[in-house]
């Protein structure tokens, strides 16, 4: 049963994460690459890749990969994953980055609001957290405008599933890793 306090502490908690990744874009002693390494140390303990990489895979097809398979997935989602993360900092010039409200969706499930806010435009961003098993808070899922990034995944993924074999999407994955895209 989650309190008010505890709520608020994963407000926080989210908020230092977002506020350290501006803090690290604004740097200008650190080069790109060691900015993009400060980044991904910041956001690898506050989103949980492995589950993010399950969800947007789903059930069924999670469940026909070996351990292998699973394990090489995941490895290659997450590389996608966070590489795409990193382009869209890319982008980032001056916004403000205003982190609102946190509200518990359902036992062990919160959502915190964050507004990337620039001269003239203000996009709407939702970490969605869950507790683990050891009592973290981790995100699962964020929606940009709305669009959840593991539900974007899971459709591009099932459009594949739907004409090839899950070897072919992880092939896939393999060669637009190698292409660093």
């Amino acid at each position: 049963f989650l309190f008010a306090d505890e709520v608020s502490e994963i407000r926080e908690m989210t908020k230092e994460k977002v506020d350290h990744v501006i803090i690290t874009l604004k740097d200008d002693k650190l080069n790109k690459e060691e900015k993009k390494e400060e980044i991904l140390k910041t956001i690898d303990g506050l989103f949980d890749f492995n589950l993010m990489a399950r969800l947007s895979l789903g059930k069924k097809f999670w469940k026909k990969l070996s351990t292998e398979g699973r394990n090489e997935f995941t490895e290659l989602f997450v590389e996608r994953l966070k590489q795409s993360y990193l382009d869209k900092l890319d982008l980032y010039t001056d916004e403000e980055v205003v982190v609102d409200e946190a509200k518990l969706i359902k036992k062990k499930r919160v959502e915190v609001l964050t507004y990337l806010v620039s001269k003239d435009d203000k996009m709407e961003m939702t970490y969605k957290l869950y507790k683990t098993k050891k009592n973290v808070w981790m995100v699962y899922d964020v929606d940009v405008l709305g669009v959840s990034i593991v539900q974007t995944y899971r459709s591009q993924f099932s459009g594949v599933l739907k004409k090839e074999s899950l070897e072919k999407l992880i092939e896939r994955l393999r060669s637009s890793a190698e292409l660093g895209s």
